[in-house]
């Protein structure tokens, strides 16, 4: 498989390298060639300029590697013990993390197991490359793309209100711009929802909602709880994509299946700080507790010093939830009193209004 980014040519097979090499490529400058057994392709690769490539998990020779570190390139090892593949090129599907039948053996599970032990050099050394992989796929997959962010209660349960109206929200917004959620469950598993059934009809979306409900959240068992979800999406005749930014941080709350592509990090200020950056087409708050306070006033902080070329809009939604509940709004509008951002800060009582304000700025 190859992926093209700019100046960036990733080489993830045999294949590939060799078809490049034998088309006449003379320099291998901006090659990114990750996990490959190059120990009989020595010779081919010293007859090229390897300055300013990047070998990366790679296997040499005896004394290639040091020669090509020689002649410029960039070796970085594979580094054995970890449960994921530090130098992967793409984003993951829902499939990539739950990988086994049984939730505690997945790929998922055991990566925020290993997570959760103090870190020895090898280990931070391969949780950073992972992120930085996956920073470099992420970007990769949303350009082009305009990203809405919906933010929300994880603890938010299936067949709940709320849950309903953050699936309704994906639903409106899903086939106009790209959701983005925080990636786990709650409103962020029903935005993500919503946005996969977005070329549907709301029927459609009201059926998976009466099955969802069946298991309202995912504890006690993940499991059980993931399973209804993948029911429900091998079900969808013509998916729509939308984006689950996750962390292993809080890996008690395992990602959801609705999101058609994952960037899960290990490390949470990247996540979040991320997650923010993506949402060029603003960011819609749901009813939410810490973690949703938290996001408000992040988001709030870049647009105070945005220019105005680059303010996203901000739509909170619930005026009960957020002035008198958890009452952000009278600070946040305080706070763009006066700036760039005043008059792209809104607070409105339904998603349909969200929506609408979100097409507005289309």
């Amino acid at each position: 498989m190859r992926h093209t980014h700019g100046r960036i040519v990733d080489i993830t097979t045999l294949r590939d390298l060799d078809a490049r090499l034998a088309a006449g490529a003379r320099s291998l400058e901006g090659w990114r060639v990750v996990g490959l057994d190059l120990t009989e392709r020595g010779s081919v690769l010293l007859s090229r300029s390897v300055a300013s490539t990047l070998f990366l998990g790679c296997t040499f020779a005896d004394g290639d590697e040091d020669e090509v570190r020689r002649r410029g390139a960039v070796v970085l090892p594979d580094l054995p013990g970890s449960p994921v593949d530090t130098y992967r090129t793409a984003l993951y599907s829902p499939r990539d993390l739950y990988d086994t039948p049984r939730y505690a053996a997945s790929l998922d599970a055991r990566a925020y197991a290993w997570s959760q032990h103090r870190p020895d050099q090898d280990a931070a050394l391969a949780q950073a490359l992972h992120d930085h992989a996956i920073d470099q796929a992420l970007t990769a997959w949303i350009a082009g793309r305009r990203t809405l962010g919906v933010m929300g209660g994880h603890a938010l349960p299936r067949g709940s209100g709320g849950y309903a109206d953050a699936a309704r929200l994906g639903h409106a917004v899903g086939r106009s711009v790209t959701v983005a959620t925080g990636g786990g469950p709650g409103a962020m598993e029903a935005a993500n929802l919503g946005a996969l059934l977005s070329a549907a009809d709301s029927s459609s979306l009201d059926e998976a909602l009466d099955r969802l409900a069946v298991v309202p959240s995912f504890t006690p068992d993940i499991g059980a709880w993931a399973d209804a979800a993948f029911a429900v999406v091998s079900s969808v005749k013509d998916p729509v994509e939308s984006l689950g930014i996750p962390t292993w941080h809080y890996g008690h709350e395992p990602p959801n299946a609705f999101a058609t592509a994952i960037a899960k990090y290990f490390r949470n200020a990247t996540r979040e700080a991320v997650l923010l950056e993506v949402c060029t087409a603003g960011i819609v708050f749901l009813p939410g507790a810490g973690g949703t306070v938290q996001e408000v006033f992040q988001d709030a902080c870049e647009n105070y010093y945005a220019d105005e070329t680059s303010i996203a809009p901000m739509v909170l939604v619930g005026r009960e939830h957020w002035t008198e509940t958890l009452p952000a709004w009278p600070l946040l509008q305080s706070l763009a009193r006066g700036r760039a951002m005043e008059d792209h800060v809104h607070l409105v009582d339904t998603v349909a209004e969200a929506a609408a304000l979100v097409a507005s700025y289309e």
